[in-house]
């Protein structure tokens, strides 16, 4: 199997241009040889002179060989400047020690916002990782929505290294910042009571202020909202929301209420709703159903 450094090598290899991959080996060759914390940090902001514009856009082929090296890993939404600094970092020889520590420490303490998102994409590849969650903690507390997501979505870090108070936290945040939520790897697994009851306060203070219900709020329930999330489901799919009902039935299957999902189905007619009603039926309830209600992906 490939390790998740080499995946990132055919990712670059595949997605820039020869200038780029030209300027990105020789950067890598001299931090891998051994280089000061100030060139290093010179070198990482650098890259934004070479390593090209745009997502890499990797094909499903590649974003299941980035998913097979580092389960949970997702480049669908990476940048060619993100995947250049990841790299970057992962030349260095010392990440295991407390230099290499130290030098992403550095990193971290002067680092932009283009550049805090490349970081927080990188934890998850770097040994140890740990050491870094107080970073990825600061990293939840933003409200710039892009390095937020670069800190919970797409990687495997926080499932691996936040406590179910930080975790909690940060699928909640999410909702607030507008951060897709259905890409929160490990989401499904890390469900529990606590998180779904403070949803469901989410959905009773946006009522009672007369405010449209955001759509991946169904997402935090599953089989932990017990009859308080039944109601809650079901008020959702009466009311006008097109993008809410479809939610609700994708929620109403991860609640275990099949039966009634169905009984829905039965009248609900021709349309996007029935057609998700159908979908989670069939199976489909997983946090990755969500993906056809992003407003981001749709064209």
């Amino acid at each position: 199997m490939s390790s998740p450094r080499d995946v990132l090598d055919a990712l670059i290899a595949a997605h820039t241009d020869s200038r780029a991959r030209a300027a990105l080996e020789q950067a890598c060759a001299e931090v891998a040889a051994g280089v000061s914390m100030t060139r290093f940090c010179s070198l990482f902001s650098m890259q934004s002179r070479s390593a090209g514009r745009g997502l890499l856009q990797p094909t499903d082929a590649e974003r299941a060989a980035a998913q097979a090296a580092l389960p949970g890993w997702e480049a669908e939404l990476w940048t060619k400047l993100e995947a250049a600094r990841v790299r970057l970092i992962l030349a260095r020889t010392d990440l295991a020690e407390e230099s290499g520590r130290k030098a992403i420490d550095e990193l971290f303490r002067f680092a932009d916002q283009g550049e805090l998102c490349a970081l927080y994409r990188a934890l998850a590849f770097l040994p140890g990782g740990e050491r870094f969650a107080w970073q990825a903690a600061e990293g939840c507390r933003t409200n710039m929505l892009d390095v937020f997501t670069a800190v919970a979505c797409d990687t495997p870090y926080p499932r691996e290294h936040f406590d179910a108070v930080a975790w909690r936290q940060m699928v909640i945040k999410a909702l607030f910042v507008g951060a897709p939520a259905w890409r929160i790897v490990g989401l499904d697994e890390r469900l529990d009571e606590e998180l779904a009851r403070m949803a469901l306060d989410l959905v009773e203070e946006r009522r009672s202020a007369g405010r449209e219900i955001q759509h991946e709020l169904w997402l935090c329930l599953g089989k932990f909202g017990g009859d308080r999330a039944l109601a809650a489901l079901e008020s959702e799919l009466a009311s006008q929301n097109i993008r809410g009902r479809r939610a609700a039935a994708y929620g109403l299957a991860r609640a275990g209420a099949e039966k009634r999902l169905a009984e829905l189905a039965e009248t609900e007619p021709a349309g996007p709703v029935a057609d998700a009603m159908r979908d989670a039926l069939a199976g489909n309830s997983a946090r990755t159903a969500f993906r056809a209600l992003d407003p981001r992906l749709e064209n």
